[in-house]
């Protein structure tokens, strides 16, 4: 049995405005029907799988777990990071907690944010490293290029890259345009797709002969993790020691027991628009579009709109990217697809919320927008899951009034408890202490209009929360 470890963090600004800091690329459905995070934990699922192992931050445990629960996919583990220290720190951990159960446990580890159509063909791919994995070797996947590619790092190949596992003679630092070019002739360099498949003790073995002072903090990391609601929350004290680097320059670079195994059955790690939409399906005119869009003599061109009151409109446009959300709009020539982070630095340097904060707001119970803003209102649309329960709360500076408008809301308001139907409305005053439940079996919708001197969410005091949040 393999265990897929999935790499769940990053912020991937260069899909903005639809991927962004609080809630990124990996948790949305940018191709397919599926989360790019969903996608990879069905590809690494059945025959030959075990239950995957995740590793995340704190602020995104919850959203990992309903999309998991959307897949009917049951984690081994979800190992929280107290801050991200790239992927060595991470790939040990995760192989230190495996080693505990069985050490000659095969791991495939994974980003979560890529692209790969043919999930059959991977799997196939992963069963051709499985006899070098078992007998020691470090396992590693190259694709195909099909075009000469710099925003990539490169594998140069000791053999044939027709050869189904071939040794690696070196890692490639992401080339220029010329040197990228002169790889792709000479036929014998893929892409490093940042994939690898080993056990845990060789990985562990490796670790400690190439970057053995990440052993001890990382080891008690782990050893001194506090189980929290099914996570385990490495301990901070002992992660914030290690050093922040990647497993490529930690040991990859630094072993000579590595293996590839080619992949030229179509792979993007969606890097950028330019990516999102070679993937999509195009009409006759290459312009791919999502969302309610129109497209008008356009050529070559992205057109995405993720909000369902608004039509977005392309007039003979060529080679462009134009992203509409509710509150953010990008428009981009599709040569500068990559240097969309610059827009980020920008819109943090105002500052701007929607630099890193999405319109809609994940929590474990559901999700909220905010629809309009004044002075001393705000009006919001809240959606609860089935069975859900905002935490027993007070404001100092605001009342609420809440309206159902699909399901049925339980709300305590002090001492009263009672039932609000669609249709109904209640009305929370300033001080009260207050919750909401949805003790239905569909999503409750209510429309919230808050009033008050302040509307920043963290005028609240919980009482109780079954998430065990502060």
């Amino acid at each position: 049995m393999i265990t897929p470890i999935i790499l769940c963090g990053g912020s991937g600004t260069r899909l903005w405005p639809l991927s962004r800091k609080s809630y990124p690329k990996q948790f949305v459905q940018l191709v397919g029907d599926n989360s790019l995070f969903q996608a990879s934990a069905q590809r690494m699922s059945g025959d030959g799988f075990a239950a995957p192992v995740v590793l995340t931050n704190s602020d995104f445990r919850f959203i990992v777990t309903e999309q998991l629960a959307e897949t009917g996919i049951d984690p081994a583990a979800i190992l929280i990071e107290p801050e991200g220290r790239n992927t060595a720190p991470a790939v040990l951990a995760a192989a230190l907690w495996l080693e505990k159960s069985d050490p000659d446990a095969l791991m495939l580890v994974a980003p979560s944010d890529h692209v790969v159509p043919d999930a059959a063909a991977f799997r196939a791919a992963v069963a051709t490293g499985t006899a070098a994995a078992t007998a020691g070797d470090l396992v590693t996947f190259g694709i195909t290029p099909t075009h000469a590619e710099t925003g990539y790092g490169y594998l140069e190949l000791a053999g044939s890259a027709q050869d189904p596992i071939v040794k690696l003679s070196r890692f490639v630092e992401k080339p220029d345009a010329a040197k990228a070019e002169a790889m792709l002739a000479a036929g014998n360099f893929l892409w490093n797709a940042g994939i690898f498949l080993f056990s845990a003790k060789t990985i562990i073995a490796a670790f400690r002969a190439h970057a053995p002072a990440l052993l001890a903090p990382v080891q008690a990391a782990v050893d001194a993790g506090k189980p929290d609601l099914g996570f385990l929350r490495l301990d901070p004290a002992s992660w914030a020691a290690a050093e922040d680097i990647s497993i490529d320059y930690a040991v990859m670079e630094k072993a000579d027991n590595l293996s590839v195994v080619p992949f030229a059955d179509g792979w993007s790690d969606l890097g950028g628009w330019d990516a999102v939409w070679r993937e999509s399906p195009r009409d006759g005119n290459g312009v791919a579009s999502a969302g309610p869009t129109t497209a008008l003599d356009c050529q070559n061109t992205l057109l995405r709109s993720e909000d369902d009151t608004l039509e977005l409109v392309g007039l003979g446009l060529k080679d462009i990217i134009a992203i509409a959300m509710p509150d953010a709009v990008l428009v981009a020539d599709a040569s500068r697809a990559q240097d969309v982070k610059q827009a980020v630095t920008a819109l943090k340097a105002k500052p701007a919320r929607q630099a890193t904060m999405f319109p809609k707001d994940h929590r474990p119970w559901g999700w909220f927008e905010s629809l309009v803003m004044g002075d001393r209102f705000q009006v919001k649309r809240i959606t609860v899951h089935p069975g859900a329960a905002l935490s027993l709360q007070s404001h100092h500076h605001r009342s609420e009034h809440w309206i159902v408008v699909e399901g049925t809301a339980r709300v305590t308001i002090d001492d009263d408890v009672r039932l609000v139907a669609e249709n109904q409305s209640v009305y929370i005053p300033l001080g009260a202490v207050h919750r909401m439940e949805n003790p239905g079996k569909v999503p409750m919708v209510l429309i919230e209009v808050q009033t008050g001197s302040y509307l920043g969410e963290d005028d609240i005091i919980r009482y109780e929360d079954v998430y065990a949040r502060p």
